[in-house]
């Protein structure tokens, strides 16, 4: 997928940014896993758009292909990605662009020319 600059349309507010502490309850959420002595993390990724007809999460954790998120009663989309510790960067599309995660503080400048969301995942 070829990546395309925002047409500097704002998205409307992600209600909670990327996730990475260990699930309290729920199926959408798991404890984290031992694996190779480093514990992996289920980190979730939201973003409201309840317009939208696809969303899609692409980050440096899975060599920006881009993978469907689901939509919510409620019109927020969600993925769940188990990842090793670490920092990654990500960003959403949605319709087709690219769209950064207005709830993730941290971000860091891409080839593009603009920004990528950060995301860091504690041991």
């Amino acid at each position: 997928m070829k990546r395309k600059e925002s047409t500097g349309k704002r998205a409307p507010k992600s209600r909670q940014p990327a996730r990475t502490e260990p699930a309290r309850t729920g199926a959408a959420r798991t404890e984290g896993a031992k694996t190779e002595g480093a514990e992996k993390k289920r980190v979730e990724f939201s973003y409201h758009a309840p317009e939208a007809h696809e969303v899609s999460l692409a980050g440096t954790f899975n060599d920006w292909s881009s993978r469907t998120m689901r939509k919510d009663e409620e019109g927020t989309w969600r993925a769940g990605i188990v990842l090793p510790p670490g920092t990654y960067q990500y960003r959403f599309v949605v319709d087709g662009e690219w769209r950064d995660d207005p709830g993730c503080p941290e971000r860091a400048p891409n080839d593009m020319g603009g920004e990528n969301c950060v995301v860091n995942v504690q041991s």
